[in-house]
């Protein structure tokens, strides 16, 4: 190799050259072929060739001009890239099942929706379609900017002044590098109505759009089915909405067999293609009922025929084609679209914004511009005015001149006018100068200055240039607006339970043997201390309400298990039944095991709100007095089946969970009649499957915890309860704090009479109690009426249980402005010597 022979050449890394040239090739897809403007909503190709067809001169009122014409117009002139591309691009574009509104009116064959290819473009003709032009009105006064072609040699458009939103209208598909656009199309009356509603009110939200652009309208119609999917794309610009063919089920053979027809096919689907798919799974046995298939489609209309086997039910047949053929598809909305050359992920509001602003832009250069034009016409007619008032003079003047140059530059300094009124008054016809032209020009010159008032003004006040966005819109409504072709059937899903339920206070109730169900707290009426309570639910003789406790309709429900388990489930879910009625079993409702049973329940708004979740913790407490403290946070993902809350030993079990905001008092007691009280710190935040740490102490093997309470109210008072029926309320101050895992101090003096105690509470005067006994019987007691007592004191009576009865459960609910239909108010009974206050209010030694 001789000398100098590599001095040209250049060393580089072939990682960067790799990464820059992808780069550039990227954005080259990105931006110049597969990401449609969010102004006039097209890609380059499309822009190329509705411009170079009107440039050729083939508009909607002109002859059509063979598709190789046009081709090659727009190859030679503006897209350098292969005939096939640009061809197959104006087919679709004349396609009625493929644009919403199509910008080309194609004769000849241009291909069908079973896939058919048209015909070679030598024997096609094309032409504008209307709309198309109005894509293309005022590009000539100054509207848009012009770019270079690929040779430089013309100018196109780099985007069009778009009088129609075609962005909305026909949507956009299509895949660049990393990023992809898949827009739904549009009906145009709702989407010009949608735009004039945002330029009156600019702080129109997307779901007040959605109330006049309602849904995507595809053209070929169809069923848009479920809503959650439209509402989504509107909102995100990202959304998953599924459609449906259009099915009727039609009678032959005098009523003997059906037939199910479809005239409708989901936006997309190759009616074709959907049709052998479904022989071939009949031929499989995997769709039943079909014994034969014919496609009927005419110039008429579509209809596919499916008729059915004579047993066959038409509605499972229909269902079975949804499920399993294209007559049910999806369209994932993806809203991307160049923004200043950029993509962006779009709303609705975003897309609307951004082409108001467009047409806009488009208004004020268009103003712009017809300004100028009617500034230099009346320049001109100001010159003919001079002229016609000296007319003798200027007659002479040319007369007496050598040559144009002369005349016009005499004309210039007698006058006082410029070159081009000059040259203007040079180029005037003689017939010019009779009366009636002279009027004529007088009434001109007064015109083009009254427009040149109107355009200045229009130039100065936005509110004027908004209203001829809308005039134009209403104009563009009126000559092409037509009917939705696409049905919307909102499903069940869309239409969310706890949407149809009024959020409010309901009672729970939960029986030994696990049934539930939700009544309304009204139905639970306020009786005195002492009463005798009323008919609760109707049991077999082994079953009770073992709880009973209120919750909000919309409210999560943590449910915790004697197992240790834990579920969540909305409160609305609950059956809802009278007082009297049984319930439904738990088993129904979530997948708890046979041998488990629900231990506690606890109340949650919601589960996304972070900061709440994470400044909020579950305390549990175990029967052998194992407590346990937890973060919120960790219980935040509902999962059918459930979760492990607590791990314990296997004599152990539940007793008692609350939502603590970790700065509380925690007060744990036990059936002996003893309690503990420390404060909520003394337990450290545990891992979800911790065992957890000591609470109390229990000195006798048969005593066990029986509840905790988690104090936090400003002037509440500990509430206990005993089996006999017995309770009083003390402040919690009575209870001194002791160290975790102590013995504690007595709760309530515990004798036969009153039985063990079953419930220990925090209450204040707002709050009533309800008590429900194992054989059924209810009460609901307003804590005004227990007055706070000492600690150790045996209490006084809350309800009368009888013979072989014995309380089951005790649940404090807040006071409900419910009318009293029942106020007996029995503060003592005359009739039970236990029952008198100074045997009851005892104080006795701890």
């Amino acid at each position: 190799m001789a000398q100098g022979e590599n001095e040209h050449i250049i060393p580089i890394n072939i990682e960067e050259e790799m990464r820059g040239a992808y780069i550039d090739y990227s954005m080259s897809v990105i931006v110049s072929r597969a990401l449609p403007d969010v102004r006039d909503g097209l890609k380059p190709v499309h822009r190329r060739i509705l411009y170079g067809m009107q440039e050729l001169g083939v508009l909607h009122n002109k002859p059509y001009k063979k598709s190789a014409r046009i081709v090659g117009e727009v190859l030679g002139k503006y897209h350098p890239h292969g005939d096939s591309a640009v061809y197959e691009t104006m087919v679709r574009m004349a396609q009625d099942w493929s644009l919403r509104y199509t910008l080309v009116d194609g004769q000849g064959n241009f291909g069908s929706i079973d896939g058919d290819n048209a015909a070679a473009m030598r024997y096609t003709e094309a032409r504008l379609k209307r709309i198309a032009e109005e894509l293309l009105v005022d590009i000539n006064k100054d509207t848009v900017d012009f770019q270079f072609n690929f040779d430089d040699s013309l100018k196109e458009p780099t985007v069009l002044p778009a009088k129609v939103p075609a962005l909305l209208l026909n949507g956009a598909s299509g895949i660049a590098v990393g990023m992809a656009t898949n827009m739904a199309p549009h009906n145009l009356g709702e989407v010009i109505d949608g735009i004039i509603a945002y330029i009156e009110n600019r702080d129109i939200t997307v779901a007040e759009l959605m109330k006049y652009i309602i849904a995507p309208d595809f053209p070929t119609g169809g069923i848009i089915y479920g809503y959650n999917g439209v509402k989504a794309a509107f909102e995100t610009g990202r959304g998953r909405i599924v459609v449906r063919g259009k099915a009727n089920v039609e009678v032959k053979d005098g009523g003997n067999r059906e037939m199910i027809v479809i005239t409708e096919i989901p936006y997309m689907v190759n009616k074709a293609n959907m049709v052998e798919k479904t022989a071939q799974l009949i031929n499989e046995k995997k769709i039943e009922g079909i014994s034969a298939i014919r496609d009927e489609s005419d110039r008429s209309g579509m209809r596919v025929v499916y008729e059915l086997k004579r047993d066959a039910v038409a509605s499972v047949v229909l269902n079975n084609l949804y499920k399993q053929t294209a007559l049910q598809t999806s369209f994932s909305v993806n809203n991307v679209a160049l923004v200043k050359g950029r993509p962006y992920t779009l709303n609705l509001k975003d897309l609307i914004v951004h082409y108001v602003s467009h047409r806009h832009e488009v208004v004020v250069r268009r103003t712009e511009f017809e300004l100028k034009e009617a500034e230099k016409r009346a320049h001109i007619l100001e010159g003919y005015l001079i002229a016609l008032d000296h007319l003798d003079e200027v007659i002479a003047l040319i007369r007496n001149s050598a040559d144009p140059e002369t005349a016009r530059n005499g004309l210039m300094e007698r006058f006082n006018l410029s070159e081009i009124q000059a040259r203007a008054i040079l180029d005037m016809r003689l017939q010019r100068l009779t009366g009636m032209e002279r009027d004529k020009i007088i009434q001109e010159y007064k015109e083009i200055m009254a427009l040149i008032e109107e355009l200045k003004e229009i130039l100065a006040n936005e509110d004027k240039r908004m209203e001829i966005i809308k005039t134009e819109l209403r104009e563009m409504k009126d000559r092409y607006a037509d009917d939705r072709r696409t049905e919307i059937e909102h499903n069940a899903e869309d239409f969310s339970y706890e949407d149809m339920i009024p959020n409010e206070e309901v009672v729970i109730t939960v029986s030994h043997q696990g049934y539930v169900k939700r009544t309304a707290l009204t139905e639970y009426r306020t009786q005195g201390r002492g009463g005798v309570g009323s008919k609760g639910v109707s049991t077999k003789e082994d079953d009770w309400t073992e709880y009973i406790f209120t919750a909000s309709t919309h409210n999560y429900l943590l449910i915790f298990t004697d197992k240790g388990k834990l579920f969540w489930l909305k409160t609305y879910a609950i059956p809802e039944g009278s007082k009297t009625s049984k319930g439904r079993p738990i088993q129904n409702l979530i997948n708890i095991e046979s041998d488990d049973k629900i231990r506690s329940i606890i109340q949650v708004e919601n589960l996304e709100d972070q900061d709440y979740i994470n400044n909020h913790y579950l305390v549990m407490v175990t029967k052998q007095g194992v407590i346990k403290k937890t973060t919120l946070e960790q219980y935040s993902r509902p999962r059918s089946n459930g979760i492990i809350a607590l791990n314990f030993r296997e004599d152990d079990q539940l007793v008692h969970v609350a939502m603590t905001n970790g700065d509380q008092h925690i007060v744990i007691a036990a059936k002996s009649g003893r309690a503990v009280h420390f404060h909520e710190s003394a337990v450290r935040p545990m891992g979800r499957t911790a065992t957890g740490v000591k609470a109390i102490t229990l000195t006798d093997v048969n005593d066990f915890v029986i509840g905790m309470v988690c104090a936090s109210k400003e002037n509440a008072t500990l509430l206990v309860v005993s089996e006999k029926g017995y309770g009083k309320r003390s402040d919690l101050e009575e209870y001194r704090i002791t160290n975790r895992g102590g013995k504690g101090v007595r709760a309530m003096n515990v004798t036969d009479k009153t039985g063990t105690l079953v419930a220990i509470k925090e209450v204040v005067d707002s709050d009533d109690l309800m008590i429900i006994n194992k054989s059924g019987i209810t009460i609901r007691i307003s804590m005004e009426q227990l007055r706070i007592m000492g600690r150790a004191t045996q209490g006084v009576r809350l309800i009368k249980v009888g013979e072989g009865d014995e309380i089951s459960s005790v649940e404090k609910i807040s006071r409900e402005e419910v009318e009293s239909t029942e106020s007996s108010d029995l503060a003592t009974d005359s009739s039970d010597p236990t029952n008198d206050s100074t045997e009851s209010d005892v104080e006795l030694t701890d």
